[in-house]
């Protein structure tokens, strides 16, 4: 039997819950399944995140050209060194060509947005980004995670999980995705109740303070992105 590699997409200043989180749920499918994950990366070396911690991909993009199925992190700053890397856009453009499903955790999406790979389809991102997906296209979705078609795009950081358990039940069956569930012990109740969205506003303001010093040293070279991600 073929096994059905995923691959995880590792990239500089990653948020590395948008990785682990579904890499978690879906390595917990490999024995019971075809599904196989790798990471991969443009070199076998550290890679910074956005945390004070670097990942080691376990392959470089060379040695997986046709994943079955393609998932991209995000963070704050990351998806604009993905951008920014012709090596990385180039792989993931020929990959999504082929793959089954094209998945994105968070700001992830505006990766595969600047590949067009949205273009006339329902996502959506972390919030303080989501109206930014408008601009390559895309219909704007508010929720934990949003099909259309093959592309399968999950909210902020702790939706990966959620969009992975979906998944997974699509790629095995309810029973083993429940069974992951339960390995992982996922049942969330927020000790502070739910997300208090009051003050999101001034959020956003610094977030996008830190995006705008940091944008044009990594897009310089990529004008017609960087114009879309202006204020």
């Amino acid at each position: 039997m073929r096994e059905r590699t995923i691959a995880f997409l590792i990239f500089p200043e990653i948020t590395p819950l948008d990785l682990v989180g579904p890499l978690q749920v879906l390595k917990a499918l490999e024995g019971s399944s075809d599904l196989r994950t790798v990471t991969v990366g443009e070199r076998i070396e550290p890679i910074e995140t956005d945390l004070p911690f670097r990942i080691v991909p376990e392959r470089t993009l060379d040695d997986v050209p046709e994943p079955y199925g393609i998932v991209v992190p995000g963070g704050l700053i990351g998806p604009f060194h993905a951008m920014a890397s012709d090596r990385i856009m180039g792989w993931l453009g020929r990959a999504a060509a082929k793959a089954s499903f094209v998945s994105s955790v968070c700001t992830g999406s505006l990766v595969l947005a600047a590949l067009g790979l949205l273009e006339g389809k329902k996502a959506t991102t972390h919030w303080s980004f989501l109206p930014h997906l408008a601009r390559f296209g895309a219909t704007p979705v508010k929720g934990r995670w949003v099909e259309d078609g093959r592309v399968i795009t999950a909210a902020g950081v702790s939706a990966g999980i959620d969009m992975a358990l979906a998944l997974g039940a699509r790629l095995t069956n309810e029973a083993s995705a429940k069974a992951a569930q339960l390995i992982l012990e996922y049942e969330p109740e927020p000790p502070l109740g739910p997300i208090a969205w009051e003050g999101s506003e001034t959020l956003v303001q610094g977030m996008g303070a830190v995006v705008a010093q940091r944008l044009p040293g990594i897009l310089g070279n990529k004008p017609e992105l960087l114009a879309k991600f202006a204020p």
